[in-house]
Parts: structure tokens; sequence; C-alpha cells
């Protein structure tokens, strides 16, 4: 397993939409394996292909407890019901030093692709919920900075600018 770089904002291959996996393959499932490896180091809760430089519809998380760890990896994932809001403070792995309020719904419905090719649909509730929302995003080459008020987003931007922000 290897730890892979994390690109962060403004890396272009955030910014694009990614291509549906139509071959699990083993450099798939290894690149899955470094995913969760890389993200766990980071840390982080959650990281998609796009945040690693690859642009295909690729996604591994762990909402679970501290101490305990309950992966995911999804390929194809897409939410195909929702319900509820929530808000949480997020951060970014790509976005280090800065985290905002961003609104999501509060339970989910998702269907993916399991690594051994068996199609799953996961019903997700708050933080779970949460997590699986910001990473789907990434999918479609949106930061969590995408979602927040303009005037948020042109704080965010002064400081960007400005290098005042402190990654964590």
């Amino acid at each position: 397993m290897s730890i892979l770089h994390i690109d962060v904002y403004p890396a272009p291959v955030l910014k694009m939409k990614t291509e549906k996996i139509l071959n699990i393959d083993d450099n798939i499932r290894q690149l899955a394996e470094d995913m969760l490896e890389t993200m766990y180091k980071a840390p982080g809760v959650g990281l998609a292909a796009p945040q690693i430089g690859r642009s295909i519809s690729l996604v591994v998380a762990d909402p679970g407890e501290e101490g305990k760890t309950s992966p995911l990896i999804l390929i194809n994932p897409e939410i195909i019901t929702h319900e509820g809001e929530a808000c949480i403070t997020e951060g970014c792995l790509s976005v280090p030093g800065y985290t905002a309020e961003v609104p999501r719904h509060q339970k989910i419905v998702v269907k993916a692709y399991t690594l051994d090719e068996k199609e799953v649909k996961l019903t997700l509730e708050d933080f779970p919920a949460i997590i699986l929302q910001h990473e789907l995003d990434h999918l479609q080459g949106i930061l969590f900075i995408d979602r927040i008020s303009r005037l948020k987003r042109s704080i965010y931007d002064r400081k960007f600018k400005k290098g005042t922000l402190n990654p964590s």
C-alpha cells in the first residue's frame, strides 16, 4: 500500500466531473486500498479520487466511531433519494486550513458498486450521510467552498489570495 499525494485547491482536477469506472480490476482495488491508507494517514474521514489526481468515480470513507473502523469503498456512487436538512461544519483535505457550515441532507440513499462488482444501496443518516454527500460532490467537481454563501466565499478567497490560511 502507498500514501498518495492529495491535491489541494485550486488544482484543476478538483473542478472536473469524473468518469464512471467501467472495469473493476486489480488496479482499481489497489487504488482504493491506497486511498484508504492515505485518508487515515491525513487524517480524514473521506477521500474521493479527484483529490488524489484521478478523475474517476471512486470514493472511500470511514464514518466509524473513533478507534473503530467501518470503511466504505464505493464505485460509481450516486444519491438516489434524500430527505431532511442538516448543517455541520465541514473541512476538506483539499481545502486545508478552512472550515464552514454547509447545508446538506440529513438522510440519503446511495446506490454504488463494491470492489467485488456487487451493486449496493446504502441508507445513511446524519454524519455518515454528510460525509458521503461531501465526497460525492468531489465527483461532480464541487468543493464545499462552492456551497457556502457568497460572503463567506469572498472571505475565503481573500484569505487564500493573501496566503493567510493555516493548514491544520
